[in-house]
């Protein structure tokens, strides 16, 4: 039995509506992850399933009894209520005893996510409250489960340990998210809502992306086709005379019906055209800290903190909130002045400043005078006069919405709306803290092909792991007690080279520098590369041949290296079972590897689509199940060939 269902549901708030004819199902251990552009109706779905608002057609079904618990996008509004009631109000909401069993759970939930207990309400930031919130939805071990953005304003850190809890989380939970990384790892299935459609595409985010472009590839083409066919149709109608005699009443009628079907087709949004005006370059030194200490009061934010960023350096910036990461671009730009040390600054610096907070923004003025300063209908980009009504287009604001007040927009919106703004003014350092917030993954993957082609300077603050490693070439990393370590590449090659560290340490062995990973050691010896993604149904790096012997395995007939001698321990004997399925091993990962290829070259058939769905939907699982298939033979292949 589903926990939540919805059938042929349909909302509108103007002339395009939110969801046309929809359905979707949850169960109880999915893991649903619902994606779409911003302003699709995300977050009005979520209000349907929580009886916020009602459809304005269909049924919306939740299972009776079942308790849910929700996150919503925005903050609570700051109050002088403490932390602690606020959290334990989600185990009264879902009618709940406050017996010990639930103050235990309340307690461990504050304390994960590094909530201070006493704390009130308005004295938090917005961060900060959000935290609050999850904290309230999570204590009431609801039913079914829904948060809408859950982990913006969240550090690394605490976006790992609700990673951990959702995995070990028992119920039905639909969340909206854009942090790939956050998607990877939790959703079973992902639902897109597009153009007022839902619809499902089952497996991990990857499957998704495969499938949808091969979706949108077919789209594309039965679009054209059917363009095509009305133009036809329409030279034919308008021969006038001819069309009369040949009396052909029902090629007359299809011409109307094939009218009605264009007008209806809602076409999908365009991609943006995000890009920055450059200005001349800097100076090659752009900033040098020299043992850099910043205090309030008695707490070290910064502790002798000394390093260089040149010319071209893509510098990315990570540390729990409130370590200081704020205060470190403050200290570089200016801002701030430190307690002790010096920074000194390069020449011909012209910065462009993403401000999470976005208080650049004018909240009294329109999306169209946030952009100008008031100034006119045109701003100068690339030394050239151009119409703000084409240049804000780019960004996906239609002219319609150009004097709209931004109190009418969403998050992801406002961000767009910031990034407009930023890229409107030429610059050869770009800085930017939290620039992905409730961004949509198109917008997403916009912004960071512009940084990627950006040749200034880059000093990002960013919670997004897989932002952080596509755009950054090494990390300032807090790591305690305001100390800040440098690191080649982006978030996965610090944790690398932190593990590595940690080897080394726990063996004894003495690292050769003690900030192994900084670009001081890099000069020396090239970067590492980062890993490829892997090549669907390709053998795993590292991993043997399927049939041939695994490497360091002796030759057949050669001797053994190290036998044991007297005294050692003597070396596993296998079970007759264990050794036939050993023996198997080889043929099974060959047999999988080769369904698993199949299966890919199937899905990649864009015509599978529109020839039956529900084959492609079947590929697509099975496929994920081959995956997993895969992952458990190499596993117990290693545990059976284990010393």
């Amino acid at each position: 039995m589903p926990t939540v269902r919805l059938d042929k549901v349909s909302l509108s708030f103007g002339l395009k509506p939110l969801l046309d004819n929809a359905s979707l199902q949850i169960r109880r251990g999915d893991r649903t992850c619902l994606i779409g552009r911003n302003g699709e109706g995300k977050s009005s779905l979520m209000q349907l399933i929580t009886r916020g608002i009602t459809p304005d057609h269909g049924e919306v079904w939740v299972r009776p009894g079942a308790k849910v618990a929700t996150l919503a996008q925005e903050v609570s509004p700051s109050s002088e209520t403490t932390v602690l009631d606020i959290v334990m109000g989600g185990v009264h909401s879902a009618g709940l005893d406050g017996d010990w069993e639930a103050e235990l759970q309340v307690d461990q939930v504050i304390s994960r996510l590094g909530l201070d207990r006493d704390a009130l309400m308005s004295a938090l930031s917005g961060g900060w409250r959000r935290r609050v919130m999850l904290g309230r939805a999570l204590v009431s071990a609801p039913d079914l489960l829904l948060l809408d953005e859950p982990t913006n304003h969240l550090d690394i850190e605490a976006i790992t340990w609700l990673e951990d809890m959702m995995l070990e989380y028992e119920g039905a939970l639909l969340f909206i998210s854009h942090d790939r990384a956050f998607v990877r790892r939790l959703a079973t299935n992902i639902v897109e809502l597009d153009r007022g459609q839902l619809r499902g595409w089952p497996g991990t985010f990857d499957n998704y992306l495969m499938l949808k472009k091969a979706s949108l590839e077919d789209e594309a083409k039965h679009a054209a086709l059917f363009d095509k066919k009305l133009a036809q149709e329409e030279v034919w109608i308008r021969k006038g005379v001819q069309a009369r005699r040949t009396r052909n009443e029902g090629r007359v009628r299809a011409l109307k019906e094939l009218r009605i079907q264009r007008s209806d087709r809602r076409e999908r949004v365009g991609m943006g055209d995000v890009r920055v005006q450059e200005a001349a370059a800097s100076g090659k030194l752009v900033f040098e800290a020299q043992n850099v200490t910043q205090t309030f009061g008695d707490r070290t934010i910064i502790s002798d903190f000394s390093a260089r960023i040149i010319r071209g350096d893509r510098i990315g910036i990570i540390g729990p909130n409130g370590a200081g990461k704020s205060t470190l671009i403050k200290l570089l730009v200016g801002e701030l002045e430190p307690t002790s040390g010096t920074v000194r600054r390069g020449t011909s610096l012209q910065a462009a400043y993403f401000d999470q907070q976005r208080d650049q923004l004018d909240v009294n003025a329109s999306i169209m005078d946030n952009v100008t300063g008031g100034s006119g209908e045109t701003i100068t980009i690339d030394g050239q006069a151009r119409h703000v009504s084409s240049y804000l287009r780019d960004f996906l604001f239609p002219p319609e919405r150009l004097h709209a007040p931004i109190s009418m927009l969403s998050g992801g919106e406002r961000n767009r709306l910031l990034l407009a703004r930023l890229f409107a003014k030429p610059s050869n350092l770009l800085v930017m803290d939290e620039p992905t917030n409730d961004l949509d993954a198109e917008t997403l993957e916009l912004l960071e092909e512009m940084v990627a082609n950006y040749s200034g300077t880059l000093l990002l603050v960013s919670h997004d792991r897989a932002f952080i490693d596509n755009v950054v070439t090494s990390t300032l990393v807090f790591e305690g007690e305001g100390r800040l370590n440098e690191y080649v590449g982006g978030y996965t090659d610090w944790l690398r080279q932190r593990r590595a560290g940690a080897a080394s340490a726990k063996s004894g062995a003495k690292p050769s520098d003690k900030r192994a990973g900084s670009r001081t050691a890099a000069a020396l010896a090239p970067a590492p590369a980062r890993a490829a993604a892997p090549v669907p149904g390709a053998p795993r790096p590292g991993a043997p041949k399927p049939g041939a012997p695994k490497p360091g395995a002796p030759k057949p007939g050669a001797p053994v290296a190290g036998s044991p001698t007297p005294g050692a321990a003597k070396p596993r004997k296998l079970s007759y079972k264990d050794q036939r399925e050993l023996d198997g091993m080889p043929e099974l990962i060959q047999r999988l590897e080769g369904e698993q290829g199949e299966l890919i070259a199937k899905i990649a058939d864009p015509a599978l689509f529109r020839r039956s769905p529900a084959d492609a939907t079947a590929a697509a699982q099975r496929l994920q199940a081959v995956e997993k298939e895969l992952e458990v033979a190499f596993a117990r292949w290693e545990a059976l060939e284990a010393p």
